[in-house]
């Protein structure tokens, strides 16, 4: 589908003081677009996604996700339409397993009884975390607790699922695992994150915020060509994109290809 899902018409968000978190931002999310929002840290990211999910109200401009206007009298099918997973995994995670944990949100959205059981089990294997369907999750690693927040937001089946700082503090195979589950969702997809190399892997465009405005909407791989507007965002080469020196070798280049 090509029409847009999200849009973001000329927000802004004002303290107290006349400063702005954000600033005149606008762009659109298309329907099956991943987008990662970059920026350096106090650039606007979560203030964004905070202004996305209704938790914080916008001093200017609006937000709609098709023809609904984000606002307060909107929170509740907003919130059926977003899934927001935290940085933050024990933000999210309070029940005694992780079977009630996924069925929490599961309960507050109305899903019947019977049906509940078959969605829990079903988010926990795109996860591949049916084997700790019945643990409590403060025993878990970060990395599973993360897989669990997130089973815990496909399981409500949300239309657009958002994402702030995904792959932080993880290892690297629980960091390629949760890539997996990024990539197999469907749906419309704002990734907050400074993990370039996963940009590169699973976005289809970047948003760039610096100081509160929109500076930079485009591909990955053409951000990530031009050094000088990287450096002017506060941001640097993906990894995977760095040249290799070895001593007394010759510097060896990454294919992004």
């Amino acid at each position: 589908m090509s029409h847009h899902l999200i849009t973001f018409d000329d927000i802004s968000y004002e303290y107290d003081d006349g400063s702005f978190a954000l600033e005149g931002i606008s762009f659109q999310i298309h329907h099956g677009e991943k987008i990662g929002l970059l920026g350096a840290n106090g650039a606007g990211k979560s203030t964004l996604i905070g202004a996305l999910s209704g938790f914080i109200p916008v001093t200017h401009g609006a937000i709609f996700i098709g023809n609904l206007k984000v606002c307060e009298s909107s929170l509740n099918t907003v919130r059926r339409t977003l899934g927001v997973v935290f940085q933050n995994p024990d933000d999210q995670l309070f029940m005694p397993t992780v079977y009630d944990d996924i069925a929490f949100g599961l309960k507050n959205l109305g899903v019947p009884d019977e049906d509940i059981d078959a969605r829990v089990r079903a988010a926990l294997v795109v996860v591949d975390g049916l084997n700790m369907i019945d643990k409590p999750p403060y025993r878990l690693s970060l990395g599973q607790k993360k897989r669990v927040a997130i089973a815990g937001v496909i399981a409500m089946e949300p239309h657009v699922l958002v994402l702030d700082e995904p792959t932080s503090s993880l290892d690297p195979i629980a960091r390629e695992n949760v890539i997996r589950i990024i990539k197999s969702f469907t749906h419309s997809q704002l990734i907050a994150t400074h993990d370039l190399d996963m940009v590169l892997e699973v976005c289809d465009r970047v948003v760039v915020l610096k100081e509160g405005k929109l500076v930079c909407s485009t591909r990955p791989a053409e951000l990530f060509s031009d050094e000088k507007a990287l450096r002017e965002f506060g941001l640097t080469l993906p990894l995977s994109m760095k040249p290799v020196q070895c001593p007394g070798k010759p510097t060896l280049y990454r294919s992004n290809s």
